[in-house]
């Protein structure tokens, strides 16, 4: 005890000023989010990640009493730093002080940094009795209203003939969410995009759940939207999902089982009712069951049936035919997920069907030959993970009816305190059929595809971190403008150096190349390479306790076949001011951009107002700025406006098709109010 004593006397005098500096959620999870911005759909909702920081800040994680589940949903922690943080306690028995966690293997400076915010030790018991007094007594409610709306009048708001927007352009958000303590969760969602009608239904989208926790041998139940995410995510998993990125162990999902959803991505959860409940000491079993119906875009067969080739996720009904797809093909889901997890092992089985109400036909496309064909599927998997010393190893196989077998397995290991590394091998069948897969994929579905990844993290000291991976993958069959069998690779390289906690230099280096068909007018596609490469400088530094800054420069090359090669680049400066206690807090930032075309594209990451993420996609030249200000009210109740603006050059038009603006700008502005009570 003594000498445990020592090291978090010693660990305290380097994170002592540290600590006291994170009052707030914001941690850095920027180079994260940018990762999985060209894999995700625009505007994409993350709002689950947020939920899950705001609700640990204010409600540490006991490191005492915690559990695998509940280190899975903080996203900096690898699978193997969860096993390694268990077999620490163990072996050594309860932490005695939170800045202890730098004892556990794998756990470098940054983590526990991260960490830090969100976690306590010796927490003391929160109310456990669900009584309808202490609900409306100690329950916490938090309400937040949002509205969003573009500026320049769109082409799709005038009155044109055939095809436009019916219904009005802002945008509105209201959010409403109940928590008593630890065991019981309610929320309620109520969304309109751009374009959609308020007048006939205020709210376009409306979720809602209610979630019970610990009951007995009950440990999770919801009634309403949820989402399943388990194993590797190749046989179910729905609602958020990263993949690859500067951290190599992020190759590795952690699955969180049983969720009541609260984002408002319209397509991807479940709408019904499921549970998670002990069987015996160490088996689990998540039966479920789905009630839901989607969009799609149907036409009719031979026979005078109506049929559909894909299923619609975007929510979007803003367009006479968009309208016309809502919700007219009826899914039901039913199944369930057997799970043995002892020490450092776990294994699980899933089985499940899913129903539709009109058949499934293929295209006539070449590529889509293989797609699932029908009415009914049944998708069944099994998947594992087993720590035995310095390595996590993890896997899953899955096949659905009709169809053929996918399957990834992979290991994560700890070489050293400053060193770990990752290695995945992805074998996707072109015929597998699943309609809930999120695996690690460099296509946006994980089929017709086989993959190696390897990765390193290196972190020799404080001031350093280094990572680096390398992908290669093939494509059995066809792909969309890829008319054979073809192959590609990815790269990364990423440094950062941290002398100081007051300033941070990060230099990164990306590299991929696919084989698309030729643009050349040929009587027979052949394919060319495409490749595509990134250059990135950034520095963050902070004056003093009020403001910081964030300085970046960023090239982007495109070459296809033997045409000319593009080169696009992109600096901006950000600045922050937030002092501690004040009522008004904010952010701008100032850009300068120039990209040839799309092609050459570069994504970056914005800052928005809470629960809110925006991926700024810099293409052809010009200025972009915006402001965020957020300003508390009273002592619960706060306010985020934000103001955003592109200025291009050299154009009469911004946008395309419907959203075309007439001018050389495009401006938005955000307006957020939260209650908390």
């Amino acid at each position: 005890m003594r000498a445990r004593i020592l090291i978090i006397a010693f660990v305290m005098m380097g994170f002592i000023a540290n600590a006291q500096q994170n009052n707030e959620t914001e941690i850095d999870i920027r180079d994260i989010l940018e990762s999985v911005t060209e894999s995700l759909p625009d505007d994409y909702d993350m709002t689950e990640l947020v939920d899950v920081l705001m609700r640990y800040r204010k409600h540490p994680i006991d490191l005492n009493h915690t559990s695998p589940e509940e280190l899975k949903s903080l996203v900096f922690l690898s699978p193997l730093q969860i096993s390694n943080f268990f077999s620490y306690v163990k072996e050594n028995g309860q932490f005695v002080d939170a800045l202890e966690l730098q004892s556990v293997d794998g756990f470098d400076v940054k983590t526990v940094q991260n960490l830090l915010p969100f976690v306590a030790v010796n927490i003391q018991p929160e109310y456990q009795q669900l009584n309808l007094k202490n609900i409306f007594k100690l329950g916490e409610n938090d309400l937040m209203m949002r509205y969003a709306q573009t500026l320049e009048k769109q082409k799709g708001f005038t009155d044109l003939p055939g095809n436009r927007y019916l219904g009005t352009p802002e945008r509105f958000q209201t959010r409403y969410r109940f928590n008593y303590s630890t065991i019981l969760s309610a929320g309620i969602t109520v969304d309109k995009d751009a374009g959609e009608k308020f007048i006939d239904k205020p709210f376009d989208f409306y979720s809602a759940n209610v979630a019970l926790f610990k009951l007995g041998r009950i440990k999770k139940l919801v009634v309403g939207d949820y989402t399943l995410q388990f194993g590797q995510g190749l046989t179910l998993w729905s609602g958020f999902s990263f993949g690859k990125g500067p951290d190599v162990t992020s190759v590795a999902k952690k699955d969180l089982g049983l969720r009541p959803y609260n984002s408002t991505n319209e397509y991807s959860f479940f709408r019904g009712a499921s549970a998670t409940i002990n069987l015996f000491k160490n088996i689990d079993i998540t039966p479920f069951i789905s009630f839901r119906n989607l969009d799609a875009s149907q036409k009719m067969d031979k026979e005078g049936n109506l049929v559909q080739s894909t299923i619609n996720q975007t929510g979007l009904h803003r367009t006479p035919s968009e309208i016309k797809n809502k919700k007219v093909l009826k899914q039901q889901l039913y199944g369930a997920v057997l799970q043995y997890t002892k020490n450092e092992f776990g294994v699980g089985a899933v089985a499940y069907q899913s129903t539709y109400g009109n058949d499934f036909v293929v295209q006539t496309a070449a590529y889509d030959q293989y797609s699932f064909t029908g009415k009914s599927l049944t998708n069944l998997g099994l998947f594992y993970n087993y720590t035995y010393k310095n390595m996590y190893l993890y896997g899953e196989g899955a096949k659905g009816s009709g169809g053929g077998f996918a399957y990834i397995n992979g290991m994560l290991i700890s070489i050293s305190k400053a060193v770990s590394a990752a290695l995945t091998y992805r074998d996707y069948a072109k015929d597998y059929h699943n309609f809930f897969n999120q695996a690690v994929s460099e296509s946006s579905e994980a089929v017709n595809e086989k993959g190696l990844y390897v990765g390193l993290n290196v972190n020799p000291n404080k001031k350093w971190a280094f990572s680096v991976y390398g992908d290669y993958f093939k494509f059995p069959w066809l792909k969309y403008r890829v008319d054979e069998p073809s192959k590609g690779y990815e790269a990364l390289a990423q440094a950062v150096y941290t002398p100081s906690k007051t300033f941070k230099i990060l230099a990164r280096f990306k590299t991929e190349k696919k084989q698309q068909n030729t643009d050349l007018d040929v009587p027979i596609n052949f394919l060319d390479d495409v490749k595509r490469q990134g250059y990135r400088v950034e520095v963050n530094w902070l004056l003093n306790k009020n403001w910081s800054f964030q300085n970046r420069a960023e090239v982007s090359q495109y070459k296809k076949g033997d045409a000319s090669g593009e080169l696009g680049y992109l600096i901006y400066q950000d600045v922050d001011y937030s002092p501690l206690f004040s009522k008004i807090t904010g952010n701008v930032r100032l850009a300068y951009f120039n990209t040839p075309s799309y092609n050459s594209r570069i994504y970056a990451y914005e800052d928005d107002v809470l629960y809110s993420f925006s991926f700024g996609m810099y293409s052809g030249k010009g200025y972009r700025t915006y402001l965020n200000l957020k300003y508390n009210l009273a002592k619960k109740l706060n306010i985020w406006m934000r103001y955003g603006l592109f200025i291009y050059q050299d154009v009469e038009t911004v946008g395309t098709y419907l959203d075309e603006i007439k001018g050389n700008k495009k401006s938005e502005i955000k307006v957020q109010v939260r209650y908390q009570f």
